[in-house]
């Protein structure tokens, strides 16, 4: 028996290769990058030859995981709570074309938003596709669910979704791993049509996933991850999702807690336990980590007339990641509040590295708008967003992957001209690369900057799937040859490029330029492996 000490993320990893996959893809975004990241780095992906790899956004890896169980093997793909929107077209799909071999859809959560957008809760997304929902409590759980579920989508030919939560993600415990389990055979459909979503077979497949929803309601009152712990004090009830429920036992150093306990690690819920619960405790208190997901279906789902707590009445915050501390007070329990942080230290907002590219490039465009009324610049999602803030200012939006450009037409389109996008290189291979063709199938009058550091520099320098393909992207869409350029982003360029951008801001039409360097971490990181292995030659 083989025990290992592993992040939540690295435990998924892990599960999934000893749970036989033969595929896996992703497209990185903090909490979930370090899943696939780890796939990569295994000795065991190589000898058991799976297929792990970036992919260009989080529809085209849900896609590509949904030919894999085509073909019979099993499948897993990753992402963060907002690249779920990304590929929502494939994901709410797969529940009608159901699965083959065995597919898996992990997505991580971020409540507090620690590094996203907002705070969207991915079980919402699992209910709107009528799927199973797994959600672990610890690292052991996630590990074991990933065996679980593929089993659970090969015996209902159904995807299954994993939600976890940043917290459980990016901490590490020990877990016990089971035995590898050999790889399916290719196989294919048995019926041929399955995959086929004409509307006539589109209806008879959805037909038959309502049929299903009372076997997986069935499999959820007798799955392990569902467990009603008995409680002497029946005053209250409480029901915990996820890491909750380690949330609730850290607040009982005995881990004795009193009352009646409904953990919940597998949706849709289990109706059984939840009716016991409710009619064996005078008040239900509901513990889960992200939206009142459970807390909303159990003021409508039965019909009782309990108080129920919760998100809903304020005895959790609505918003914002829950903690030991917000369980401890809705328990009316002393908190584990530590002590004021002194005045001596000071907040850290994060910065630009120093010797970033993008310094450069905004120093320059911002030279360029000088004359101009303030508020034209429309960025995206990465570290060119940091340009927000102090001493830039140099950004004036950022609201998803690949909004840079196509807000930027909106706005021209709306007579504000001009008007700059600014994307970096992989975002823009992301969900840019569209809003760009708008812009010149319309002659829309934008600038856009293509922010190009040959990597996805924000999730830590995975690679970036434009890399020596932007200026033929460009002309590909239809930008004129004469309005694209590749600028050097360093000191000594400033007046060259500031006054190529003044140009193009000029121009009626789309331009694009392309501000060109080697991320300052990813080139340290470089030299440094590179110095090493020139010393290992030498004494070799």
């Amino acid at each position: 028996m083989q025990k290992n000490v592993f992040l939540g993320d690295e435990a998924i990893a892990q599960g999934a290769m000893d749970a036989g996959i033969s595929s896996i893809y992703a497209y990185p975004g903090t909490p979930s990058t370090e899943i696939l990241e780890f796939v990569i780095d295994s000795i065991k992906t190589r000898r058991h030859s799976i297929h792990a790899a970036w992919c260009t956004n989080e529809k085209t890896a849900m896609e590509a995981a949904l030919g894999v169980s085509y073909a019979g093997k099993r499948a897993m793909v990753c992402m963060k709570h907002v690249g779920l929107n990304v590929a929502a077209d494939p994901f709410i799909n797969s529940a009608i074309t159901g699965a083959n071999g065995g597919l898996i859809i992990i997505a991580a959560d971020d409540p507090s938003m620690h590094s996203s957008q907002n705070e969207q809760d991915s079980r919402f997304y699992g209910k709107f596709a009528m799927i199973p929902i797994l959600e672990p409590c610890n690292q052991q759980e996630a590990y074991d669910m990933v065996f679980y579920g593929f089993n659970l989508s090969e015996l209902y030919g159904i995807p299954v979704l994993l939600r976890l939560t940043t917290r459980l993600a990016h901490s590490r415990a020990g877990i016990i791993r089971k035995d590898t389990v050999e790889q399916n055979e290719l196989h294919l459909p048995a019926d041929p049509r399955q995959f086929i979503l004409l509307p006539v077979i589109a209806r008879q497949r959805f037909k038959a996933l309502l049929q299903s929803q009372l076997s997986f309601i069935a499999e959820s009152e007798k799955s392990p991850y569902n467990y009603y712990f008995e409680g002497d004090n029946k005053k209250l009830g409480i029901i915990t999702a996820g890491l909750a429920y380690n949330y609730l036992l850290e607040n009982y150093p005995d881990r004795i807690v009193p009352y009646p306990i409904l953990k919940i690690g597998q949706y849709p819920l289990p109706r059984t336990k939840i009716e016991r619960i409710i009619s064996e405790c005078e008040r239900i208190l509901v513990l889960e980590d992200g939206y009142p997901f459970i807390e909303e279906m159990l003021r409508s789902y039965l019909n009782h007339h309990k108080i129920i707590g919760g998100r809903m009445d304020g005895s959790i915050p609505l918003d914002g990641e829950l903690t030991p501390c917000k369980v401890a007070t809705a328990l009316n329990l002393p908190t584990c509040e530590g002590s004021p942080i002194p005045s001596i230290v000071r907040p850290r907002p994060p910065s630009l590295c120093k010797g970033c590219p993008h310094i450069y490039s905004y120093n320059a465009l911002n030279e360029a708008l000088t004359g101009y009324s303030k508020g034209r610049v429309f960025s995206d999602i990465g570290c060119y967003t940091l340009g927000a803030l102090s001493p830039y200012h140099a950004i004036n939006t950022c609201v998803d992957m690949g909004a840079s450009i196509t807000m930027a037409k909106g706005a021209a389109d709306a007579g504000l001209t001009p008007v700059v996008a600014v994307i970096g290189d992989s975002t823009f291979a992301h969900s840019g690369i569209t809003g760009l063709l708008d812009a010149v199938n319309y002659k829309t009058p934008v600038t856009v900057m293509i922010l190009d550091n040959y990597t996805t520099a924000m999730t830590g320098g995975q690679p970036s799937a434009g890399e020596g393909k932007l200026e033929a992207i460009c002309l590909a869409v239809g930008v004129e040859k004469e309005h694209l350029h590749v600028l050097s982003p360093i000191p000594k360029e400033h007046e060259k490029n500031t006054e190529i951008l003044k140009k193009e801001l000029a121009y009626n039409g789309v331009s694009v330029i392309i501000p060109r360097r080697e991320c300052i971490q990813t080139a340290t990181k470089r030299l440094r492996e590179e110095r090493i292995e020139k010393l290992q030659k030498q004494e070799a």
